[in-house]
């Protein structure tokens, strides 16, 4: 239960994040953004009417080693406004996953501008007296920060094993290909797209620059990959022309396909 230091009014500011990296990793469903939510209205709510919820601020998909979040840059101007004087998250992790900037913000900043931090779960409260949650919460951060840089990792390695499998491991497919609907990892042929590539290809074989394909494309009124797949009002350029000539995707397919 948390002490009544001083009975003055606690304007609070709820925060919330969930990264990409925690839905990746199959996060346990308490860290979703409806139950960190719902675990939070209820603490406030249990408070007293010396506390009062001024807003609730939610990153997703934003990484706990990065501050620049728009809710949280939000949540920052409304405590220099002194809009909120007292913050509260899930677990310290929620706040950042960088153990300095982490520790900047809980040590430094917050105290400085007489902001009471409590993080539920860890027992965190900054401004209670004899807790010694308080006194681990550099040791948490440090922790949290070393789980982030080991998830980083892990997943570049997968990601890197994956590639050297032949698996398609990006987000938006090359033109003349599209992800296979049954297995994600894996690139099928996209025909109507593909035939432009072969015409890029082969015009490219046959000795022709590539001013001289881009000419040919644009005067024949081929489409290009955003008019075929954004309905954008563009057309064919040089670089494009040589990304799709030196790029691996079409060099390890085109004379196989």
């Amino acid at each position: 239960m948390l002490e009544k230091i001083n009975q003055v009014a606690y304007k609070i500011a709820i925060y919330i994040r969930l990264s990409k990296e925690d839905k990746d990793r199959g996060y346990d469903e308490s860290e979703s953004i409806t139950n960190q939510k719902a675990l939070l209205l209820e603490y406030v709510q249990k408070l007293g009417s010396e506390y009062e919820l001024v807003d609730i601020y939610i990153d997703p998909g934003y990484t706990g080693t990065n501050f620049n979040r728009p809710d949280f840059k939000r949540m920052i101007n409304d405590i220099e406004s002194g809009k909120v004087n007292m913050v509260i998250t899930k677990d310290l992790s929620r706040l950042g996953r960088d153990y300095i900037e982490t520790g900047e913000y809980v040590e430094k900043w917050f105290p400085e501008k007489n902001v009471r931090y409590v993080s539920v779960t860890d027992g965190i409260d900054t401004f209670a007296t004899n807790n010694g949650n308080n006194d681990i919460a550099p040791f948490k951060s440090i922790l949290n920060d070393m789980y982030s840089k080991d998830l980083s990792k892990k997943i570049k390695t997968a990601l890197h094993t994956m590639q050297q499998q032949g698996k398609w491991v990006g987000g938006k497919t090359a033109l003349g290909y599209t992800k296979d609907k049954n297995d994600k990892n894996k690139l099928v042929i996209c025909e109507p797209e593909a035939k432009i590539v072969r015409t890029i290809f082969n015009m490219a074989t046959t000795g022709n620059q590539i001013g001289e394909i881009r000419d040919f494309l644009n005067q024949n009124h081929i489409p290009t990959a955003s008019q075929i797949r954004y309905q954008k009002d563009t057309f064919w350029e040089n670089k494009a022309i040589k990304n799709i000539l030196t790029n691996e995707v079409y060099c390890r397919y085109y004379h196989t396909k």
